[in-house]
């Protein structure tokens, strides 16, 4: 028996229910003017009919009355009569009255209903701000730095820093490491000077490093207010970092030049100058500073050093030894390895060709610096009184070693060491020190005065001149790590300095012992070898060295000396074409004019003087140059304008600057020597050069101009 729902698909509840609502849709129809009449609702009540006799047909013939009434169950009209289709599920469409639980208001969902589904709520679009590079690698090294004081795993840290990628930016992980470092315990500094001194190199450049410091000095001010002892702090880690050589004790001068005078980062400049790196054995107090609670003890280092040189004298593996003090990872100790090695020499000397060979093979190996190996002789030597106790014969021993050294040229040949007669000289080493203390004051006190003649008559009254060479070496080296302005005075006092004062020979070793420590040099002055090769090619220009004597410098290096390459760099830029006006504007022009604007000036005041000037302006005008080191092309153009116009008052104009002072002696003398070998090229044009050139020479001796060494018997 077919169900109520099967026969035409309405209950007799659902058909009670349509009747009411035609009935309902009829009185509308009627109410509205647009409606059809009253038999349209019996022709709705008819088609009703007829279609639920095809349904309830259909559902008897194919079994089931869901699929035969498949093809009208969405046909509708609607109220003006007219056939439309709805909707899929029902809701209708234009005209019809849409699903039964159809509202007039929207949807609200319910999040407390178990059938919840979030993706059913409404969204938004919100605008994410877009992070730079920067700030996510800023965000990336602060977990870094928090897991590395957690485990002290530097392997771990060096990892994960290297995975993020960005190498350019490692300047804000040093100031983040140590920013954070600063407020923490006395474990964490430690742990962070570690973990930069192991970074170092491999993992982070060394300008990163010193740009990562930068930005600590700049904003030390800020530090200052939540961390009460950062200028201390600060300076602390700085000295730290020029202590384990990840930061070049320059850096403190060149940041001194960038810092306003009242700011905390000057403060922390020089207090890491002045308190901790000027200290007495600086290094070993730095490195305890903290504790050194993850890094070897000065004592351990010692004991470890002691222990290495031991076992080489037992096995002599030079290599071996010298594997263990590369592991030993303290370049700045390497004094003590020396010391202690040519005391273990002293005390046995069965040992002491072994030991002879280590030192050679460590220093030919660049593994002991020059400054490291002059430092570890230096400690001996002021030793020798008590190692003389244990050791009668100590001192004629070091000599003996030290003189080995120096002829091997694995220690610097300036070395002061131990007389023939076994005794230290000791008032040497001491007055060099005060000399070289005299030096660098005076040459401070140059670069502020410019005063030429000054600092020549301080030397002379310092009266040492076996010292000249160390001189040079001071200035030069000083003149290095200042600005173009006291590079070109530098200069143009060498200049002044080898007509003067010092001669070719004091120029030649000092330029020597300038090279030979260039490698030590670099490590405080990073372009040191470009700039020493500028200062060796401008001395060659200057007449201050000859080309022969770049010959001479090379054959007395030391065997693999660093300097070798910044000499022949400046070979090239002496033998350059243009090279006297490309090297005189090198810094600027300094103090000095450019050569060829010298000439025209000094021609055009000594015509001016041959034409019937006074003598006291073109005195005056030769003074104005400002160039007393060249006052020799004055001289040279002086005596060929005489014997091209055959008018010898302008030897007045000589004698004149002669007695005031003007023109030097040695000054004089050369003018004299260029215009005596240029004289075969002068005969072309003036023949009787010759016998003029000698009048001339006979009148400058009686005047006392010439230096008694000068002659004339030559090619000329």
């Amino acid at each position: 028996m077919a169900s109520p729902r099967n026969e035409g698909f309405l209950t007799q509840d659902q058909r009670e229910k349509l009747r009411i609502a035609v009935q309902n849709a009829e009185t509308l129809s009627l109410a509205s003017p647009r409606s059809p009449t009253g038999g349209s609702t019996s022709a709705l009540l008819q088609q009703y009919e007829q279609q639920r006799a095809a349904a309830a047909a259909a559902a008897a013939r194919g079994g089931g009355g869901g699929g035969g009434g498949g093809g009208v169950r969405h046909v509708r009209r609607s109220h003006s009569g007219k056939t439309i289709k709805v909707k899929k599920d029902g809701a209708g469409g234009k005209g019809t009255w849409g699903k039964l639980i159809d509202t007039d208001t929207d949807a609200c969902l319910d999040r407390n209903d178990p059938n919840y589904d979030s993706d059913e709520e409404p969204y938004e679009l919100v605008e994410a701000p877009v992070s730079t590079p920067v700030e996510d690698y800023k965000k990336s090294v602060a977990p870094i730095i928090e897991e590395y004081f957690s485990t002290g795993d530097v392997k771990l840290a060096a990892s994960d820093l290297k995975e993020l990628g960005y190498d350019d930016f490692h300047r804000y992980f040093v100031k983040k490491l140590v920013s954070m470092a600063m407020d923490r315990h006395d474990k964490e500094k430690e742990m962070a000077s570690v973990l930069l001194s192991s970074l170092y190199g491999d993992v982070i450049s060394s300008t990163q490093i010193r740009l990562g410091f930068v930005m600590l000095l700049e904003a030390v001010d800020d530090l200052a207010v939540d961390i009460l002892d950062a200028v201390d702090v600060l300076a602390l880690f700085i000295a730290r970092a020029v202590v384990d050589d990840i930061l070049p004790p320059a850096f403190l001068s060149r940041e001194k030049a960038s810092l306003s005078e009242s700011s905390k980062g000057m403060q922390v400049v020089q207090i890491a100058e002045k308190s901790y790196l000027s200290a007495p054995h600086h290094a070993e107090l730095l490195e305890r500073r903290w504790g050194g609670s993850t890094r070897t003890t000065v004592d351990a280092v010692k004991l470890r050093i002691t222990d290495l040189l031991k076992e080489y004298i037992k096995n002599g593996d030079t290599a071996e030894a010298c594997r263990c003090i590369r592991e030993l990872a303290v370049p700045f100790f390497h004094h003590e390895v020396v010391k202690r090695a040519l005391t273990l020499g002293m005390e046995s000397p069965t040992a002491e060709a072994l030991i002879v060979k280590l030192l050679k093979e460590a220093s030919e190996e660049l593994l002991i610096s020059s400054s490291q190996m002059m430092k570890g002789f230096s400690r001996v030597v002021d030793s020798l009184d008590d190692l003389s106790l244990d050791i009668p014969s100590a001192k004629s021993q070091f000599q003996t070693l030290v003189s080995k050294a120096v002829s091997e040229g694995w220690l610097d040949s300036s070395f002061v060491h131990v007389g023939a007669n076994g005794d230290v000289q000791d008032d040497e080493h001491e007055k060099l020190r005060r000399y070289k203390k005299e030096a660098v004051s005076m040459i401070h006190e140059y670069f502020l005065s410019d005063d030429v003649p000054e600092i020549i008559r301080s030397l002379k009254e310092l009266g040492s001149p076996e010292y000249n060479p160390v001189f040079i070496k001071k200035l030069i080296t000083i003149a290095m790590d200042r600005k173009n302005r006291e590079k070109e005075m530098a200069s143009i006092l060498l200049s002044s300095l080898s007509m003067e004062l010092f001669s070719t020979e004091d120029i030649v070793k000092g330029f020597i012992m300038l090279l030979e420590s260039a490698e030590d040099t670099a490590l405080d002055i990073l372009d040191a070898s470009d700039e020493l090769g500028l200062f060796l090619a401008r001395a060659v220009i200057d007449d201050v060295l000859a080309p022969l004597n770049l010959d001479e410098i090379s054959g007395k290096l030391p065997p693999n000396c660093s300097g070798a390459e910044t000499l022949n760099m400046a070979r090239s830029l002496a033998t350059a074409r243009h090279a006297g006006e490309r090297l005189l504007r090198c810094w600027g022009g300094g103090t000095g004019w450019v050569v060829e604007d010298t000439k025209d000036k000094i021609a055009k005041l000594l015509e001016e003087y041959e034409s019937g000037g006074d003598v006291g302006e073109a005195c005056n005008c030769i003074r104005e140059l400002h160039m007393p080191f060249f006052n020799h092309e004055v001289v040279k153009k002086a005596l060929v304008m005489a014997m091209e116009k055959k008018n010898d008052r302008i030897l007045g104009l000589l004698q004149e600057c002669f007695g005031e002072g003007i023109i030097t002696i040695n000054q004089m003398t050369k003018g004299f020597s260029r215009v005596r070998d240029g004289l075969d090229d002068l005969a072309l044009d003036i023949p009787d050069a010759r016998e003029k050139f000698l009048s001339y020479v006979e009148h400058a001796k009686k005047s006392g101009w010439l230096l008694p060494s000068f002659g004339v018997a030559t090619s000329a």
